[in-house]
């Protein structure tokens, strides 16, 4: 029962870290810096780069939640347990969200110009998409103990 709790409440924590801020960035130390989120990132992308922005929508958006939406409905046996395999890659695609953001913050770092700060949303998403991974793990161990016996 934890774990479809815990499935569950990711569905509502993933549109928080959607807008939270994921980092603060600034063009040089004596500007401000601005606030970036996983939402205001995307909004910037529909205007520059839409192939980027429907790749960024998916890895971020809809591959966690889709995950979480399936591993729910088997959980809950709406779905079939074969849908595990798919589910895995979504969380995999998520995870890649991830590190595309960190390597946007060394490659800021690293060139000099910019300043960037990690905000608390990173940390929020990133705990959430591996929660997902662990939530999915500890779910099939679940289902296949409870199969042998």
């Amino acid at each position: 029962m934890i774990l479809k709790i815990a499935n569950l409440a990711l569905l509502v924590l993933f549109p928080v870290a959607w807008f939270a801020p994921l980092l603060y960035a600034g063009l040089l130390p004596l500007f401000g810096l601005s606030e970036i989120s996983i939402i205001s990132g995307l909004q910037s992308l529909w205007k520059s780069d839409v192939v980027l922005a429907l790749l960024v929508s998916f890895f971020a958006i809809f591959a966690p939640v889709m995950k979480s939406v399936g591993t729910a409905l088997i959980q809950f046996r709406l779905a079939s347990p074969r849908l595990l395999p798919a589910l895995h890659i979504m969380g995999k695609l998520a995870m890649a969200d991830v590190f595309l953001i960190a390597l946007y913050i060394v490659v800021v770092k690293g060139v000099g110009l910019g300043r960037v700060e990690t905000g608390w949303g990173l940390y929020l998403f990133s705990a959430l998409v591996l929660g997902q991974i662990a939530i999915t793990f500890l779910f099939e161990r679940q289902r296949k103990a409870a199969k042998a016996s």
